[in-house]
């Protein structure tokens, strides 16, 4: 077991799990706002379906390239700081949105998404192994639905307060677009990209306020180097990371299940407009995905680990999400969309699951084991974007063809590849 230590002997202020919990809940509102922010720059912007998913490519990506350097950030600055510096970089990122609206340049608003993803990988490299090692391991996945419910509450806000913004009578400017002149087109769209500025200058605000409160909090400092005696000798002679197999099975069967929770929060407006469905209605189906995924945490905190256990519940969320899939393919209008917000539910107990099934045994390793998981998260900027590609080439109902072999790795993971090389571990212990 990892050992947590106060790095102060003041009383805290304000609990580990609350503070933990507005990390979380501040995820969960910068991540979600990809929903709107796809066919928003869609139309401010003048993109193809593709392009306009390279919002998610952009801001997914960041995990993959930013994971390993996180983890000798927070080797030098500690949990505590390292989260702070983490929401100043997202800072700097929801800024540069400002001259990109200014300019309407998709360019610069994909630079600000990456720095936002920049910044929210340091802060999941931090937090995520931090809750999961906070208590009792049997009882992480109680823990991470817990985080995961602040997440979601914020999900599902962050698209109707922005959308209100942003797609405001988008609908009819749709349409008055097609039959403007040049001049009068370039100045409506420009109108258009200048309505993120507001909202980006208050979360700027609000992410520097917070930064300082993380820096001055009694947040307690957990150190992962060291070991119980049991994970010592299960680890004596371990050297890298790569003798952990079902840490590395963690981080693909993540990289798929972060792919499919994008897909299924981030593509439902734009394919509800597709299914002929007005986006001043399709705005709140991102947030009808984020309800679906709180009820699931819900009976995650309920029910993990007295009436279920971490692994049988991602074996049901598997088997759930394949059901649902098909239902999405095969079906048209209100009933495939629904079932695509259903997803939320079929995914809401994967990752609480992924974390500390991969991350069982690892000790010392614990932050680089925590920086390939984050390394997973890319998945959100692949899985999508083969959505798009998909939904481009053949249908938007089509699309979702991509979601089947993601949901069956996470069955795969969930019956047995979590316990890949933990029987040799336990054999050469005897």
């Amino acid at each position: 077991m990892i050992q947590a230590t106060a790095v102060s002997s003041k009383k805290p202020t304000l609990s580990p799990i609350f503070i933990i919990g507005m990390l979380f809940f501040i995820f969960g509102f910068i991540t979600w706002l990809n929903s709107v922010l796809i066919p928003y720059l869609k139309l401010a912007c003048e993109l193809t379906t593709v392009e306009a998913y390279l919002v998610t490519t952009a801001f997914y990506i960041s995990y993959f390239v930013l994971a390993i350097p996180s983890a000798g950030i927070l080797k030098i600055t500690g949990f505590k700081k390292g989260m702070s510096v983490g929401l100043g970089i997202i800072a700097v990122g929801a800024l540069i949105f400002i001259p990109a609206a200014l300019t309407r340049y998709y360019g610069l608003f994909l630079l600000g998404l990456f720095v936002q993803g920049s910044g929210l990988a340091l802060l999941q490299t931090a937090s995520n192994p931090y809750i999961t090692i906070l208590g009792p391991p049997e009882s992480a996945a109680k823990r991470i639905s817990i985080m995961g419910v602040c997440n979601k509450v914020a999900g599902a806000l962050a698209p109707i307060i922005l959308g209100a913004i942003t797609l405001k009578n988008a609908d009819g400017l749709k349409e008055r677009l097609a039959a403007m002149a040049p001049a009068a087109k370039v100045a409506e769209l420009n109108e258009l990209a200048s309505r993120v500025i507001l909202p980006y200058i208050v979360i700027v605000i609000v992410l520097l306020i917070l930064a300082v409160v993380i820096y001055y909090s009694s947040l307690p400092e957990v150190d992962t180097d060291q070991e119980d005696e049991s994970t010592a000798i299960s680890n004596s002679g371990k050297t890298s990371i790569t003798q952990f197999p079902h840490l590395l099975l963690g981080v693909v069967t993540l990289f798929f299940y972060v792919g499919v929770e994008v897909i299924a929060g981030d593509t439902i407006i734009n394919y509800g407009s597709t299914q002929g469905i007005a986006l001043g209605t399709a705005k709140f189906f991102t947030t009808g995905t984020l309800i679906f995924m709180l009820l699931g945490y819900g009976v995650g905190i309920l029910c993990i680990p007295k009436y279920l256990s971490q692994e049988k519940a991602m074996k049901l969320s598997a088997g759930l999400g394949l059901i649902l899939s098909v239902v999405a393919i095969v079906t048209t209008g209100y009933v495939s969309v629904g079932a695509v917000a259903l997803l939320g539910l079929a995914n809401s107990l994967v990752w609480p699951a992924i974390w500390p099934m991969a991350l069982a045994g690892l000790g010392r390793f614990t932050k680089i084991g925590s920086s390939l998981l984050i390394m997973g998260i890319a998945g959100g900027a692949i899985v999508p974007l083969a959505y798009g590609a998909l939904a481009q080439a053949l249908n938007p109902s089509y699309g979702y063809i991509i979601l089947i072999p993601a949901y069956l790795i996470i069955l795969y993971y969930a019956i047995s590849g979590h316990k890949v090389g933990k029987a040799k571990l336990s054999h050469e212990q005897l």
